[in-house]
């Protein structure tokens, strides 16, 4: 069965920093694109960024341009978000996603795969 499982989530004062991790489980993913989303709550789950199978291009939405970092490590089979100068409106549920296809998507509907979230929530 095949699993992703995010960590690194939790409680950060505005301003702070965090890193979410994703390490898939049954498969590897080292050969295809890998993107985060997030869901605010009352609000749909929205493309965060996203990153080609050997890193070298990343994509990310507005609102992460400047702040967010999406990174990979193919010997790990594992994906990174690394989070600087958080706001509250960053507070949401990070959800990991994998596809099979070819194509770095920036829609839900792209991705094949969803790990169960790690909650990220910034309040002082």
């Amino acid at each position: 069965q095949v699993q992703l499982v995010e960590s690194g989530g939790g409680l950060v004062q505005p301003g702070g920093s965090l890193r979410l991790s994703c390490a898939p489980s049954g498969r590897t993913f080292s050969g295809y694109p890998m993107g985060w989303f997030r869901q605010a709550p009352g609000k749909e789950r929205e493309f965060v960024a996203a990153i080609t199978w050997n890193g070298g291009s990343t994509y990310y939405a507005d609102s992460a341009k400047g702040r967010f970092t999406i990174s990979r490590d193919n010997a790990k089979n594992t994906v990174y978000l690394q989070m600087n100068s958080l706001k509250p409106e960053d507070t949401a549920i990070y959800y990991c996603s994998a596809t099979v296809g070819w194509r770095t998507g920036v829609a839900e509907s792209e991705y094949d795969y969803w790990g169960q979230g790690t909650q990220v929530t910034v309040s002082s």
